[in-house]
Protein backbone atom coordinates (compact mmCIF):
# COMPACT_ATOMS: atom_id res chain seq x y z
CA UNK A 1 0.00 0.00 0.00
CA UNK A 2 1.40 3.40 -0.99
CA UNK A 3 2.05 5.84 1.86
CA UNK A 4 -0.65 8.22 0.60
CA UNK A 5 -3.21 5.41 0.55
CA UNK A 6 -2.14 4.33 4.03
CA UNK A 7 -2.58 7.89 5.32
CA UNK A 8 -6.06 8.00 3.78
CA UNK A 9 -6.92 4.77 5.58
CA UNK A 10 -5.70 6.27 8.86
CA UNK A 11 -7.80 9.38 8.31
CA UNK A 12 -10.88 7.22 7.68
CA UNK A 13 -10.14 5.28 10.87
CA UNK A 14 -10.01 8.51 12.85
CA UNK A 15 -13.32 9.60 11.39
CA UNK A 16 -14.82 6.23 12.36
CA UNK A 17 -13.54 6.70 15.92
CA UNK A 18 -15.12 10.17 16.03
CA UNK A 19 -18.41 8.69 14.89
CA UNK A 20 -18.23 5.98 17.55
CA UNK A 21 -17.39 8.62 20.15
CA UNK A 22 -20.38 10.70 19.09
CA UNK A 23 -22.66 7.67 19.47
CA UNK A 24 -21.29 7.03 22.96
CA UNK A 25 -21.55 10.68 23.99
CA UNK A 26 -25.19 10.79 22.91
CA UNK A 27 -25.94 7.53 24.74
CA UNK A 28 -24.50 8.94 27.98
CA UNK A 29 -26.53 12.15 27.76
CA UNK A 30 -29.70 10.35 26.66
CA UNK A 31 -29.47 7.77 29.44
CA UNK A 32 -29.27 10.45 32.13
CA UNK A 33 -32.00 12.57 30.55
CA UNK A 34 -34.29 9.52 30.41
CA UNK A 35 -33.59 8.81 34.07
CA UNK A 36 -34.20 12.43 35.03
CA UNK A 37 -37.59 12.35 33.29
CA UNK A 38 -38.28 8.72 34.31
CA UNK A 39 -38.85 8.00 30.63
CA UNK A 40 -38.63 4.22 30.41
CA UNK A 41 -39.19 4.10 26.63
CA UNK A 42 -36.24 6.43 26.10
CA UNK A 43 -34.13 4.18 28.33
CA UNK A 44 -35.19 1.12 26.33
CA UNK A 45 -34.02 2.93 23.18
CA UNK A 46 -30.59 3.62 24.73
CA UNK A 47 -30.39 0.00 25.87
CA UNK A 48 -31.18 -1.34 22.40
CA UNK A 49 -28.90 1.09 20.57
CA UNK A 50 -25.91 -0.17 22.53
CA UNK A 51 -25.78 -2.96 19.94
CA UNK A 52 -25.00 -0.34 17.29
CA UNK A 53 -22.13 0.96 19.41
CA UNK A 54 -20.77 -2.56 19.80
CA UNK A 55 -21.05 -3.21 16.06
CA UNK A 56 -19.28 0.03 15.21
CA UNK A 57 -16.47 -0.90 17.58
CA UNK A 58 -16.10 -4.33 15.93
CA UNK A 59 -16.09 -2.78 12.44
CA UNK A 60 -13.26 -0.43 13.41
CA UNK A 61 -11.37 -3.26 15.09
CA UNK A 62 -11.56 -5.33 11.91
CA UNK A 63 -10.15 -2.44 9.86
CA UNK A 64 -7.33 -2.05 12.36
CA UNK A 65 -6.47 -5.74 12.24
CA UNK A 66 -6.29 -5.66 8.45
CA UNK A 67 -3.97 -2.65 8.46
CA UNK A 68 -1.71 -4.16 11.13
CA UNK A 69 -1.57 -7.51 9.32
CA UNK A 70 -1.01 -6.15 5.81
CA UNK A 71 1.20 -3.12 6.45
CA UNK A 72 3.45 -4.34 9.27
CA UNK A 73 3.60 -0.80 10.66
CA UNK A 74 6.58 0.30 12.69
CA UNK A 75 7.22 2.95 15.35
CA UNK A 76 4.70 5.80 15.28
CA UNK A 77 2.25 4.11 12.90
CA UNK A 78 2.15 1.03 15.10
CA UNK A 79 1.62 3.18 18.20
CA UNK A 80 -1.28 4.89 16.46
CA UNK A 81 -2.96 1.67 15.36
CA UNK A 82 -2.43 -0.11 18.68
CA UNK A 83 -3.66 2.93 20.62
CA UNK A 84 -6.72 3.24 18.43
CA UNK A 85 -7.54 -0.36 19.32
CA UNK A 86 -7.39 0.59 23.01
CA UNK A 87 -9.42 3.77 22.48
CA UNK A 88 -12.33 2.02 20.78
CA UNK A 89 -12.35 -0.48 23.65
CA UNK A 90 -12.60 2.42 26.12
CA UNK A 91 -15.46 3.89 24.08
CA UNK A 92 -17.33 0.61 24.02
CA UNK A 93 -17.07 0.38 27.81
CA UNK A 94 -18.42 3.91 28.14
CA UNK A 95 -21.35 2.81 26.02
CA UNK A 96 -21.86 -0.01 28.52
CA UNK A 97 -22.04 2.56 31.31
CA UNK A 98 -24.79 4.42 29.45
CA UNK A 99 -26.59 1.12 28.90
CA UNK A 100 -26.24 0.41 32.62
CA UNK A 101 -27.87 3.73 33.49
CA UNK A 102 -30.69 2.97 31.07
CA UNK A 103 -31.12 -0.43 32.67
CA UNK A 104 -31.39 1.13 36.13
CA UNK A 105 -34.21 3.40 34.95
CA UNK A 106 -36.03 0.40 33.46
CA UNK A 107 -35.59 -1.69 36.60
CA UNK A 108 -36.89 1.09 38.83
CA UNK A 109 -40.36 0.55 37.39
CA UNK A 110 -42.85 2.97 38.93
CA UNK A 111 -40.67 3.91 41.89
CA UNK A 112 -40.03 7.67 42.04
CA UNK A 113 -36.52 9.09 42.19
CA UNK A 114 -35.22 9.43 45.71
CA UNK A 115 -34.26 13.02 44.95
CA UNK A 116 -34.34 15.39 41.97
CA UNK A 117 -31.29 14.93 39.76
CA UNK A 118 -29.04 17.98 39.84
CA UNK A 119 -25.43 16.84 40.22
CA UNK A 120 -25.84 13.65 38.16
CA UNK A 121 -26.76 15.52 34.93
CA UNK A 122 -23.80 17.85 35.57
CA UNK A 123 -21.53 14.82 35.83
CA UNK A 124 -22.90 13.54 32.52
CA UNK A 125 -22.42 16.89 30.81
CA UNK A 126 -18.83 17.27 32.02
CA UNK A 127 -18.01 13.68 31.06
CA UNK A 128 -19.51 14.15 27.59
CA UNK A 129 -17.56 17.38 27.11
CA UNK A 130 -14.33 15.70 28.22
CA UNK A 131 -14.97 12.83 25.80
CA UNK A 132 -15.63 15.14 22.87
CA UNK A 133 -12.44 17.13 23.46
CA UNK A 134 -10.36 14.01 24.11
CA UNK A 135 -11.30 12.62 20.70
CA UNK A 136 -10.51 15.94 19.02
CA UNK A 137 -7.09 15.80 20.70
CA UNK A 138 -6.69 12.22 19.46
CA UNK A 139 -7.61 13.05 15.86
CA UNK A 140 -5.33 16.10 15.82
CA UNK A 141 -2.63 14.28 17.84
CA UNK A 142 -2.58 17.32 20.15
CA UNK A 143 -0.50 16.45 23.21
CA UNK A 144 -1.10 19.67 25.14
CA UNK A 145 -4.85 19.43 24.71
CA UNK A 146 -4.80 15.78 25.76
CA UNK A 147 -2.83 16.63 28.90
CA UNK A 148 -5.22 19.43 29.89
CA UNK A 149 -8.47 17.43 29.77
CA UNK A 150 -8.02 15.08 32.78
CA UNK A 151 -8.05 18.08 35.13
CA UNK A 152 -11.84 18.07 34.70
CA UNK A 153 -11.92 14.62 36.24
CA UNK A 154 -11.56 16.43 39.57
CA UNK A 155 -14.91 18.15 38.97
CA UNK A 156 -16.58 14.82 38.26
CA UNK A 157 -15.02 13.26 41.37
CA UNK A 158 -16.19 16.18 43.51
CA UNK A 159 -19.75 15.82 42.20
CA UNK A 160 -19.63 12.07 42.79
CA UNK A 161 -18.56 12.61 46.40
CA UNK A 162 -21.36 15.12 46.86
CA UNK A 163 -23.94 12.69 45.47
CA UNK A 164 -22.54 9.91 47.65
CA UNK A 165 -22.76 11.94 50.86
CA UNK A 166 -26.28 13.15 50.07
CA UNK A 167 -27.47 9.61 49.42
CA UNK A 168 -25.86 8.35 52.63
CA UNK A 169 -27.82 11.01 54.54
CA UNK A 170 -31.05 9.77 52.96
CA UNK A 171 -30.23 6.21 54.04
CA UNK A 172 -29.39 7.31 57.59
CA UNK A 173 -32.66 9.23 57.86
CA UNK A 174 -34.72 6.45 56.29
CA UNK A 175 -33.13 2.98 55.99
CA UNK A 176 -36.01 1.91 53.74
CA UNK A 177 -34.61 4.23 51.04
CA UNK A 178 -31.45 2.15 50.61
CA UNK A 179 -32.54 0.49 47.34
CA UNK A 180 -33.48 3.76 45.64
CA UNK A 181 -30.28 5.36 46.96
CA UNK A 182 -28.22 2.49 45.55
CA UNK A 183 -29.77 2.97 42.11
CA UNK A 184 -28.63 6.59 41.99
CA UNK A 185 -25.26 5.71 43.46
CA UNK A 186 -24.65 3.24 40.62
CA UNK A 187 -25.61 5.91 38.10
CA UNK A 188 -23.10 8.34 39.62
CA UNK A 189 -20.47 5.59 39.75
CA UNK A 190 -20.92 4.87 36.03
CA UNK A 191 -20.49 8.55 35.18
CA UNK A 192 -17.40 8.80 37.36
CA UNK A 193 -15.93 5.86 35.43
CA UNK A 194 -16.67 7.59 32.13
CA UNK A 195 -14.37 10.44 33.13
CA UNK A 196 -11.67 7.96 34.18
CA UNK A 197 -11.80 6.27 30.78
CA UNK A 198 -11.57 9.62 29.01
CA UNK A 199 -8.30 10.12 30.87
CA UNK A 200 -7.10 6.78 29.46
CA UNK A 201 -7.84 8.06 25.94
CA UNK A 202 -5.81 11.20 26.65
CA UNK A 203 -2.89 9.09 27.85
CA UNK A 204 -3.03 7.07 24.62
CA UNK A 205 -2.91 10.26 22.56
CA UNK A 206 0.23 11.39 24.37
CA UNK A 207 1.73 7.92 23.78
CA UNK A 208 1.03 8.09 20.03
CA UNK A 209 2.98 11.32 19.68
CA UNK A 210 5.76 10.93 22.25
CA UNK A 211 6.17 7.16 22.58
CA UNK A 212 5.90 7.56 26.36
CA UNK A 213 3.08 5.80 28.23
CA UNK A 214 2.59 7.85 31.37
CA UNK A 215 -0.29 8.39 33.75
CA UNK A 216 -1.66 11.90 33.47
CA UNK A 217 -2.00 13.21 37.00
CA UNK A 218 -4.97 15.26 38.12
CA UNK A 219 -4.77 17.78 40.96
CA UNK A 220 -6.50 15.24 43.20
CA UNK A 221 -3.70 12.78 42.51
CA UNK A 222 -1.15 15.37 43.59
CA UNK A 223 -3.15 16.08 46.74
CA UNK A 224 -3.22 12.45 47.80
CA UNK A 225 0.44 12.04 46.93
CA UNK A 226 1.21 14.92 49.27
CA UNK A 227 -0.89 13.39 52.01
CA UNK A 228 1.09 10.13 51.89
CA UNK A 229 4.61 11.59 51.65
Amino acid sequence: MLRKTFENEIQQLKEDVLQLGSMVEQAILDSVEALKKRDVKASEKVFQEDQQINQKRFDIENKLMVLIATQQPMARDLRLLASTMEIISELERMGDYAKGIANINIRMGDAPLLKPLIDVPRMAQIGADMLRRALIAFVNEDVEMAKSIPIQDDEVDALYNQVYHELMMFIIQDPKSIERANWLLWVAHNLERVADRVTNICERTVFIVTGEMKEIKSTDDEFWKGQHN
